[in-house]
């Protein structure tokens, strides 16, 4: 072997060897997420690739007392870290991201969240800070933000630039990303898609505001559907009729249009044709590449999907037309909320 034979063999082993070095170190980089829902508080440590090493979950409180919760919380992190650490103790945490309702990511605070049992504006960073005061990335924003910015570092959005993401729950929540930033506006609560009047003086929303998007396309928004149509049709032949209204959810709904219920049919596609109509005002305002759906009556398949995707070119302007994919969520359901909150800190770390 000659001599600029050789040295470039050596050079293409020292260039493969830091390339390895470079991807073992990234790979000893984690990042912890939490997610602090009206019941419960799950947190997890979170590898690059978006999988969920270790998890762990706490209550969240009815006490109120919200010095004791992070207290409480601050300690189960601890012990998250301690319990990765005995699986590689050259593991380094990055820094934890919160997904929170009524999350305000400029100010590092949840703000009057009716689901919890805290009042007033909560200064949640600020008091994580004091339990971790080395942590180098500390970020808390809203539940569907944090999804979003999931589905960007981990999921099916990944060199997408602008797509939003709209979380079908409980209720309908969505985050914004233009230009490859999520979208806060002015004040830290932008996207809020799920509140646009679908219908002026319809069904009441959750937010006591009539006729949002939320009152008709989340889940209970399809169980107050069914039962509209159970009562519209006399359909006691239905098999959702002998379910009570407390009884009733989205799965059911689902199984009964498995075996060709007919009210169970007709509530997917009304379901698709108001979200249809709520996501091409979403297309008109911001053109995105993609709408992204996650959450509980997504599981249905094609029986949300297609008639969504109907709806929306049909009232789209003609140049938006077949350009706007709607696609399922790439996140795991299970840890979704964990992977989302997690996905803040290395958000944070790319500024």
């Amino acid at each position: 072997m000659n001599f600029y034979k050789c040295r470039g063999f050596v050079f293409l082993l020292h260039y493969f060897f830091n390339k390895t070095q470079k991807q073992i170190d990234y790979m000893k980089k984690v990042a912890i997420g939490v997610d602090i829902g009206g019941t419960n508080t799950a947190i997890g440590v979170v590898d690059p690739e978006g999988n969920v090493m270790v998890k762990d979950n706490i209550p969240t409180p009815s006490h109120g007392d919200i010095k004791k919760y992070m207290a409480d919380l601050s300690a189960a992190i601890q012990e998250l870290i301690k319990s990765v650490k005995l699986l590689n103790n050259d593991l380094e945490v990055l820094g934890i991201g919160i997904g929170a309702p009524n999350g305000n990511y400029y100010k590092g605070t949840i703000e009057y969240a009716p689901n919890l049992s805290f009042e007033g504006i909560l200064h949640i960073i600020d008091m994580l800070k004091s339990h971790f005061p080395e942590m180098g990335a500390l970020a808390l924003t809203n539940d569907a933000n944090a999804a979003a910015i999931g589905e960007m570092i981990y999921g099916g959005a990944k060199g997408m630039k602008n797509f939003v993401m709209f979380t079908l729950g409980t209720g309908v929540g969505s985050g914004i990303v233009v230009n490859g930033d999520l979208v806060y506006g002015a004040d830290g609560f932008a996207g809020e898609c799920g509140h646009t009047i679908l219908i002026p003086n319809g069904r009441m929303c959750g937010c006591g505001v009539p006729g949002h998007l939320e009152a008709y396309c989340s889940a209970p928004g399809m169980k107050r559907t069914a039962f509209e149509l159970l009562a519209h049709y006399n359909a006691t032949d239905s098999l959702l009729a002998d379910k009570s209204f407390n009884e009733l959810d989205s799965k059911m709904i689902y199984d009964a249009a498995e075996k060709g219920d007919k009210v169970a049919l007709e509530v997917f596609d009304k379901t698709g044709k108001w979200l249809g109509q709520g996501f091409a005002d979403t297309v008109h305002h911001l053109s995105p590449e993609a709408i992204f759906l996650f959450g509980g009556p997504t599981a249905a398949g094609d029986y949300i999907f297609k008639p969504t995707k109907k709806y929306m070119e049909e009232n789209l302007l003609p140049f938006f037309k077949d350009k706007i994919q709607i696609l399922p969520s790439q996140l795991k359901p299970g840890d979704a909320a964990i992977v989302g909150a997690s996905a803040l800190v290395w958000k944070e770390l790319e500024k």
